[in-house]
């Protein structure tokens, strides 16, 4: 257990996101990469909900854009830029365990990171035009990979019928 887990609702972020990681990469561990290139959705406009491959791709540069736009709002310049599209569920599976470190690292970075921010002029503005404050972002993220490991599901069932 981690030791700022135990620190409120900073360590149940954490814990939630963690199980919601681990219940994606449950789901997408056995995959093959014909499977995870698989083109699933003809109709869709946005080219991140294609494949499963696409989603996958799509949930590691999201969850570093988060943790980005939190250290961005507390002054920080230089990011994480990681290769988001792997090649098979290995090593989608290491790169969503090291986007999670990414994470963590905020909270180790910033021990008393205030994460309910009451004045709108002080939330952060989010690539998608909202206002939000750390907390919020947060359990965004969270949610986040829940809509998108639903999606995989649904994906999962087009595929073996």
């Amino acid at each position: 257990m981690k030791k700022f887990r135990d620190q409120g609702a900073a360590g149940a972020l954490l814990d939630e996101y963690e199980r919601a990681l681990k219940d994606l990469k449950d789901l997408v561990s056995e995959l093959t990469p014909n499977e995870l290139a698989q083109i699933v959705d003809l109709d869709t406009k946005d080219p991140d909900c294609k494949s499963i491959q696409t989603i996958l791709t799509h949930v590691l540069r999201s969850g570093y854009g988060y943790v980005n736009a939190i250290r961005k709002n507390l002054g920080e310049t230089d990011f994480d830029s990681k290769k988001h599209k792997q090649n098979n569920a290995e090593e989608y599976l290491l790169a969503l365990d090291t986007m999670f470190q990414y994470t963590e690292q905020l909270f180790k970075d910033y021990p008393n990171l205030k994460l309910v921010e009451k004045d709108s002029s002080k939330k952060i503005l989010t690539a998608w035009g909202q206002r939000f404050d750390a907390d919020q972002l947060l359990e965004h993220a969270i949610v986040h990979i829940l809509r998108h490991r639903r999606q995989i599901e649904r994906f999962l069932l087009k595929m073996s019928a």
